[in-house]
């Protein structure tokens, strides 16, 4: 059990001034537990439904459909002497990003932090209170429509047992980081994840992110690159998710074929009629642009890793660094580096044409609380096998950057 598992009355704030003085409170606070309630199944970014918060002694349920004006509220998530606890936030920055403009700072995660401490990797909440503290949480309301109003008291009562119990894991959690000197990690980490949240990805390089894109080139990758910018555009211009403007396979499909002719066009099969007579003119536009580009406009072939001579041997010595490493750290290896981040370093070593730099970034294991732990090793005050990481990386490429 934990000391907030009891039934709180919650504040319903739907109005500017109980904002403003829930707020004027807020700002004495040192934590406060958030989450947030939103609907997204046909829009491109989610709406915001509910924002619930906790500060150990009541709970409030802030309503942005009713308040239009959440300035006050955005000044206590930004306010550095202020820490914010969520759940696997990743969803939740996103939510408060298109609707406030802000990412919450500093935030304390608690499903990475338990990650960190060897709990499990990307374990949910529900799971993460019940082994902690043997309490079943009741997600009978996860599905809800937290658009329509009033709120019925079953899902304000759901919502609210949502921060009661983050509280707790927070505090349980949040001690166990300090002990091993890892809290800075745990802030570090969820300030990265904000900063991609607040920097859209770039339309001209939104084909780079599409399936089997490595089996188009010349022309059809070419027209396959405008398709996905054109779409994306579209998804944002009207908020709506990119494969209900038009699904991805249609547009591999359409790419493959670059088709000139109405009919043709038709002639799809993964394309619905609806959406091929609605944006008719703009695919045909791009398909005959695509035709006429010169082999000099044509867009470089996509690069894989696979195809790069010794890569698994490569993944697999990077690997038995990140295990060295986490060893040494005593934190979980999948926490400190993913399958997926160590391939983002390699990518970035040796493509000519890397998605992660375009957008400003570098590999995960060269930034934050990484880039600091990585740097020792990486400048050969430790080796691995008898090799710097720098070498063992480049193997038989020529390295495209220096480490």
């Amino acid at each position: 059990m934990h000391p907030y598992n009891k039934t709180y009355e919650y504040l319903y704030v739907d109005t500017p001034a109980q904002l403003t003085q829930l707020c004027a409170h807020y700002s004495t606070q040192e934590v406060l537990a958030i989450d947030t309630e939103f609907v997204r199944t046909q829009t491109l970014t989610p709406i915001l439904g509910l924002i619930q918060v906790f500060d150990k002694h009541q709970v409030a349920l802030i309503d942005p459909v009713a308040i239009k004006d959440l300035s006050e509220f955005s000044s206590i998530l930004t306010n550095p002497n202020i820490v914010k606890v969520a759940h696997a936030c990743s969803e939740d920055l996103e939510a408060l990003w298109h609707h406030l403009h802000i990412i919450p700072t500093p935030l304390f995660d608690t499903q990475f932090a338990a990650a960190m401490l060897g709990l499990g990797v990307s374990v949910g909440y529900a799971n993460l209170v019940e082994n902690l503290f043997e309490i079943t949480v009741d997600k009978g309301e996860s599905r809800t429509d937290w658009i329509q109003r009033p709120l019925s008291p079953a899902q304000c009562a759901y919502a609210s047992a949502d921060v009661t119990h983050l509280m707790a894991l927070y505090e349980h959690i949040y001690k166990e980081t300090q002990i091993l000197q890892k809290t800075d990690w745990v802030l570090d980490e969820i300030h990265q994840l904000g900063l991609k949240k607040s920097i859209p990805l770039p339309t001209e390089i939104a084909y780079y992110s599409l399936k089997n894109n490595w089996k188009l080139k010349g022309k059809q990758l070419s027209a396959l690159k405008e398709l996905a910018k054109w779409r994306l555009e579209v998804a944002r211009k009207e908020n709506m998710a990119v494969n209900f403007v038009i699904k991805e396979i249609a547009l591999f499909e359409i790419a493959s074929k670059v088709p000139e002719t109405p009919q043709a066009l038709f002639d799809c099969h993964n394309l619905y009629s609806k959406q091929a007579r609605l944006y008719k003119d703009d695919l045909l536009r791009i398909c005959h642009a695509a035709k006429e580009q010169s082999s000099i406009q044509a867009v470089p072939r996509i690069q894989r890793l696979v195809e790069f001579n010794g890569y698994k041997a490569c993944l697999n010595t990077v690997k038995d660094f990140v295990d060295h490493v986490a060893l040494q750290q005593n934190i979980p290896a999948p926490v400190l580096a993913s399958k997926k981040q160590m391939n983002q370093l390699l990518k970035w070593c040796w493509f000519d044409f890397d998605e992660l730099e375009l957008q400003g970034f570098k590999p995960d294991i060269l930034t934050g609380w990484r880039g600091e732990l990585f740097a020792d090793y990486i400048q050969g005050k430790q080796l691995l096998n008898q090799h710097n990481l720098h070498v063992v990386i480049a193997g038989h490429h020529e390295i495209k950057r220096s480490l």
